[in-house]
Formats: structure tokens, C-alpha cells, sequence
């Protein structure tokens, strides 16, 4: 009988407690990937469960819905890109950043072309995009840094096949394409690709890959204990990066695959060690920029659409 007792009493607490803990959605910029990898790490090691938080991550069925449902108080984060929040706050969308995944630019230019050492090398060259305005603003800006006009190259759109493009020699070079994904794709077939950091030539460092909540819901609780697990996810991965890919592999067999593996091992320099934290000079740095571009109608001041979770 108290053995009984006992045993529905422990199954009551462990009720109570696994009740007791807040949900947490979580939309994703895209599917899973190792730009992901601390949240993943997270979640491995039981740093949410520690927090108190049920976290649910969501792959969008479409990769532009994710900040606008946290805007509608569908989901209460969402991963979304710097350079994407200040063209929200020019729309005047209720989102606010509140952690930082990737802290580092992403974007580069890369070429196969060897005669090509520098941006001043594109001069009379076909360069390959896949999306105008923000890259068109990019690729111009590193082409004055070098003392080039932006009719000095030929852009031709390629829809997305940045590689693609470069190996069949339609292009001599690609804006758009990611340090650790493309450049790494590349390499595992053989090339030895030139990268070009947009941030070596003119143009603000950005943070990649941001968190953004509703403005109402910032200074909830949970949001604080999310960041929290975030960082001890990335602190436990940057000490055991074959450790975690292997148990992500393993879990999604699907993804494991050597472009994967590369690129987990790529970006651990580039995740933010302390996702609270905001640099605001970067951001209004940024702001500038797009508004010197022409590409948002306004200067917003930071403190509208991105914030530090104390």
C-alpha cells in the first residue's frame, strides 16, 4: 500500500511538472539545416526541458511566412534574416529581434576564375544573382569600394542556381551564394572557388540569422529562458561539434550527408556566443545603408524593431 502510494505520488509530480511547462513555437527560416545548430543542440541536451520550455521548431511550408505569423501572434518566434527585419519595420510589421542565431554576414561573391583576386576583378564579367534590390545594392557596393561603377560587370539572374551557373560557365562569378554552403558545395566537387566577404568591401557586417517575437510578447518570461537555453546549446556544441553532428545525423538520417557535415563544422565560428546580446551601431549601420540604397523610405529608430532580453 505505501509503495502504491508512493508511486501515484512521484507519477503526480512528474505530471505536474511536465504540465508546468511553457509552450514554446518556434518557426524556422527554412527547413533544418546547420545554420540551426545550436537550437538543435538545445533540444539534444535537454537545455529547453531545463528552462521549463516545450519548445515546438517549425520548417515553413513557405520560407516568407514565418516572421509575419509571430507578427500575427501565430507563433511566438520565428528565425529571419537582419537584412529582412528593416525592410518589416519600413513596412511598420509589429516584430521585434530579440536574439541573434548567426552573427556574421553569410553572403559572399564567388568565382572559379583564378584572374580574379579582388572585386576590382569583375570588371567587364557576368555575375550571376538570384534575388535584385538587396544584392544588386551589395554587389554595387563592393564594386565602388574597388573603384568600379556598377556598369562595369553584366549581371545575368540565374533563379537560384548559383552553383550551377558557375560550374557550366554561364557566369565568372555569383553574389548570393553562402560561405558555408555553397562555397563548401563547390569545393566537395573538386573546385578551389574565391570568396569574397561583402563585409571585406564596403558593406555593414549584418547579423544573419535573427530571432524576432511580437512586440507585446518581449519581455515574457519565456522568451529570456529560450535564449538562455539557446546559449548553453551553442556552449555545449562548440565543445562536442562531432559529438552533436553525429547525434543530428542520426536523427535525421536524411540530412546526413557530407555537404551537411562540412557546413556544421563551418559555421560553429559563426554563431552568436551570446544571442541576447544587440549591437546597435550594426543595426542602425545597416539602416543607413538600405536607406542610402533606396531600399526602405525611412530611417527607424533601433529601439522600434530589435531589443536586448536582460
Amino acid at each position: 500500500m505505501k509503495k502504491s502510494f508512493c508511486t501515484l505520488l512521484l507519477g503526480s509530480l512528474i505530471t505536474m511538472q511536465a504540465s508546468a511547462a511553457e509552450n514554446v513555437t518556434l518557426m524556422l527560416d527554412w527547413y533544418l539545416n546547420p545554420d540551426h545548430a545550436p537550437i538543435i543542440v538545445a533540444e539534444q541536451i535537454g537545455a529547453f526541458k531545463e528552462q521549463g520550455l516545450d519548445v515546438k521548431i517549425v520548417p515553413p511550408s513557405d520560407p516568407s511566412l514565418p516572421p509575419r505569423l509571430v507578427a500575427a501572434k501565430q507563433s511566438d518566434l520565428a528565425i529571419t534574416y537582419q537584412p529582412q527585419l528593416h525592410f518589416f519595420a519600413d513596412e511598420g510589421l509589429p516584430l521585434v529581434r530579440v536574439g541573434t542565431l548567426v552573427n556574421t554576414p553569410l553572403n559572399t561573391v564567388i568565382t572559379l576564375d583564378k584572374k580574379i583576386t579582388s572585386p576590382a576583378g569583375l570588371k567587364g564579367k557576368k555575375v550571376g544573382f538570384s534575388v535584385s534590390g538587396i544584392e544588386e545594392a551589395t554587389l554595387n557596393t563592393m564594386l565602388k569600394h574597388e573603384g568600379l561603377v556598377p556598369t562595369d560587370v553584366r549581371p545575368v539572374s540565374v533563379n537560384f542556381q548559383l552553383s550551377g551557373a558557375l560550374l557550366a560557365g554561364q557566369v565568372d562569378a555569383v553574389i548570393g551564394g553562402y560561405r558555408n554552403i555553397e562555397a563548401l558545395e563547390l569545393q566537395l566537387q573538386g573546385k578551389e572557388p574565391t570568396v569574397f566577404n561583402v563585409e571585406d568591401y564596403g558593406v555593414p557586417a549584418y547579423d544573419e540569422l535573427i530571432i524576432v517575437a511580437h512586440p507585446d510578447n518581449v519581455h515574457q518570461p519565456k522568451i529570456a529562458k529560450f535564449l538562455a537555453a539557446l546559449k548553453k546549446g551553442n556552449d555545449y556544441l562548440q565543445a562536442h561539434p562531432e559529438e552533436t553532428w553525429k547525434a543530428f545525423a542520426s536523427t535525421h538520417p536524411e540530412l546526413n550527408t557530407e555537404l551537411n557535415h562540412q557546413a556544421w563544422l563551418k559555421t560553429l565560428p559563426l554563431f552568436a556566443r551570446d544571442p541576447g546580446h544587440l549591437d546597435t551601431a550594426r543595426y542602425q549601420a545597416y539602416e543607413q545603408f538600405l536607406f542610402d540604397n533606396k531600399l526602405i523610405k525611412q530611417i527607424t529608430p533601433v529601439e522600434k524593431y530589435a531589443t536586448e532580453i536582460q
